[in-house]
């Protein structure tokens, strides 16, 4: 059988089949929102979060937003990946001679991916305004603060999850310190998660009204015999706000500053009324995927209108077939 996945099966991964009626690429779970408000004491909502297979069940990094209206991250365990104990206290981070280091002013919208038999978050960190924050663990229990990847400003930083021609790769999107009304993806390289260059271009806003105001990487990079398979979030400006749709992209495996393709329509945006309605209004932000290398099934894990935390499903072939069968065109004359 052929997979177009390159990675590990996941059989116990979450799966919900395609309805019969849908027309659409990737298809909502019908109990969503898998985690609603108030859940924690500490914080009343959590969402834009990132969850990964670990030790036969998941393990995950979440974004809950406390009561004094700071976001901070907090560690979750669950055996289906549906529903999650997530723990009271967020997370304390060492340096790494051992020290505890002084607690983050905040930390959001977390990335979490292994490399090499170690796990890596990478998020929303405070340094006289938003950057790049990594931390690394091996065992869930100790967390290791790293150096901040950039300067101010910057968001959505996500690894991928395995070196390419020798070294780290993230991609990254500049920013300003609000609500920032544009931004483009980039990707970086690192000798050694400490000093980064080699930034690159890699996508720029459309003229497709759902990606025309910024875009940003949103879960790690799924690697796959046509490429990596980056799913992002695209944002428009309207008369009422923003809107965050998600979108799908193909990236080329040795060098993935080259788009080899890009989707012209959305495969998911804000329907549901989870979606469009909540603290921020018709936002749907993937942060995670899990995936199943054997039957190319994909998981992606979303936040929707900053508030819940919800679930959608694929098939990769699908997907990337839908993907080049609508490639973002050229403004047409």
């Amino acid at each position: 059988m052929k997979k177009t996945i390159i990675g590990e099966p996941l059989s116990n991964m979450p799966w919900q089949d395609e309805p019969k009626e849908s027309q659409n690429v990737m298809w909502r779970y019908d109990r969503n929102p898998v985690i609603g408000r108030n859940v924690i004491q500490s914080g009343g909502r959590i969402f834009n979060s990132a969850i990964i297979p670990y030790k036969g069940e998941f393990i995950g990094v979440f974004r809950a937003d406390h009561r004094n209206g700071y976001p901070q991250l907090h560690l979750g365990r669950s055996k289906d990946a549906i529903k999650w104990d997530i723990e009271e206290e967020h997370l304390k981070f060492h340096n790494e001679n051992g020290s505890l280091r002084k607690p983050i002013l905040y930390g959001y919208d977390p990335r979490l991916v292994e490399i090499e038999e170690t796990y890596y978050i990478t998020w929303c960190n405070y340094f006289n305004g938003p950057t790049v924050g990594i931390a690394k663990t091996k065992d869930f229990k100790t967390f290791i603060q790293l150096e901040n990847a950039f300067l101010p400003f910057n968001r959505n930083g996500v690894l991928f999850p395995r070196k390419i021609n020798g070294n780290y790769v993230m991609l990254n999107r500049p920013s300003d310190n609000g609500h920032t009304p544009f931004g483009d993806i980039y990707v970086s390289e690192s000798p050694d998660l400490t000093y980064w260059g080699k930034h690159r271009l890699v996508m720029k806003t459309s003229h497709y009204w759902w990606k025309n105001t910024k875009l940003g990487a949103g879960p790690v990079p799924i690697e796959t015999t046509e490429g990596w398979l980056l799913i992002y979030h695209g944002v428009c400006t309207t008369c009422s706000g923003y809107i965050y749709s998600i979108g799908a992209a193909i990236l080329d495996t040795d060098n993935p500053s080259k788009l080899l393709h890009d989707c012209e329509n959305y495969i998911l945006t804000p329907e549901e009324p989870y979606e469009t309605t909540g603290f921020v209004p018709n936002v749907c932000f993937p942060c995670a995927t899990l995936q199943d290398a054997d039957t190319g099934r994909i998981a992606v894990f979303y936040g929707a209108a900053d508030t819940y935390s919800a679930l959608a499903f694929t098939q990769v072939d699908e997907l990337i077939g839908y993907i080049k069968a609508n490639p973002n065109k050229p403004i047409l004359q």
